[in-house]
């Protein structure tokens, strides 16, 4: 799509709205063929698919306007009608044709026992372990995206023990640029915005952590709706109470993200209206994170 025909949103510049400009703007050029489709697969492993989960709330546009118009949906472990070989073989025929695709990965990789901690399936009777398919499609693709906490660092599937010896995608796809979308889950709109720029102007602006500046650009401690409480040093000694978290633990101060002014569930709510932030879309989540509730942690 010609760039004359729309004004990009400001990179630099964390915006609630930055993700339905882009969303409109690619709607438009669908509609008027000026801009692509593409194929997108989604691959979920190691994980709780808390990031499809995520993907299926989302509205303006929905999930069913994302998988129809922007994006051909040519594989999802939870999502595609065909199943078991049928579908394996579909992944071995983008790994192994020209077509061109998107690669999202939700959840983290196991590396245990040479990846047979996690299977997504089998095939000609052998077992297809998540780490195969993640290096088969990760090499292949035009794009990769990482969705989530486990697929970004290894998240929550990574904390400790890590008894299936899980990691990021980033940590089996060597040099492979990835864009990074951290949290736990990944907000519907940080998904669809940056789906929505890759086909309108190609790769976002990403910082030293690959993430969309879009999004991850601003400290959640700095557009808190609480702030004003921290400067005043009027802090909740409980959860409940509508002051400033820090005492009980926030991790606002350290998580760099849109939450405060993007929302959650319909853009009605997010973690500090329900009196806590654990700094899920900050790197080294959850045990760089823990404990996610401290008392009496300021006081003498």
């Amino acid at each position: 799509m010609s760039e004359s025909n729309i004004v990009l949103p400001p990179e630099s510049v964390t915006n609630e709205a930055i993700a339905k400009r882009l969303l409109d703007a690619a709607k438009n050029g669908l509609q008027s063929g000026q801009v692509q489709r593409k194929k997108l697969v989604w691959l979920e492993l190691n994980g709780c698919s808390g990031n499809v989960i995520s993907l299926l709330n989302g509205f303006q546009p929905d999930f069913e306007y994302a998988i129809t118009q922007m994006v051909d949906l040519v594989y999802s472990n939870s999502m595609m009608v065909a199943d078991g070989e049928q579908a394996i073989n579909r992944l071995f025929e983008l790994a192994e044709g020209e077509e061109d695709f998107i690669l999202g990965v939700e959840g983290a990789v196991a590396l245990k026992n040479e990846g047979m901690f996690h299977l997504v399936g089998t095939r000609n009777g052998k077992p297809i372990t998540g780490l195969q398919a993640a290096k088969m499609l990760g090499e292949k693709a035009s794009t990769v995206i990482a969705i989530g906490a486990c697929a970004v660092d290894g998240g929550p599937s990574a904390a400790r023990p890590n008894l299936s010896q899980s990691v990021g995608l980033q940590a089996v796809l060597g040099n492979k640029k990835i864009i990074k979308l951290p949290g736990c889950p990944v907000h519907s709109d940080w998904f669809l915005g940056t789906l929505a720029h890759l086909l309108l102007y190609g790769q976002p602006e990403l910082d030293q952590q690959s993430r969309p500046k879009m999004f991850y650009s601003d400290l959640l401690h700095d557009r808190c709706p609480r702030r004003h409480y921290f400067d005043k040093g009027v802090f909740s000694e409980t959860l409940g109470e509508p002051y400033c978290l820090f005492k009980l633990g926030c991790r606002g101060p350290v998580t760099r993200v849109d939450c405060p002014t993007r929302q959650w569930n319909g853009h009605v709510n997010w973690p500090i209206g329900a009196s806590t932030c654990i700094g899920c879309a900050q790197s080294g989540f959850p045990d760089r994170m823990a404990p996610f509730i401290s008392y009496n942690t300021t006081r003498e």
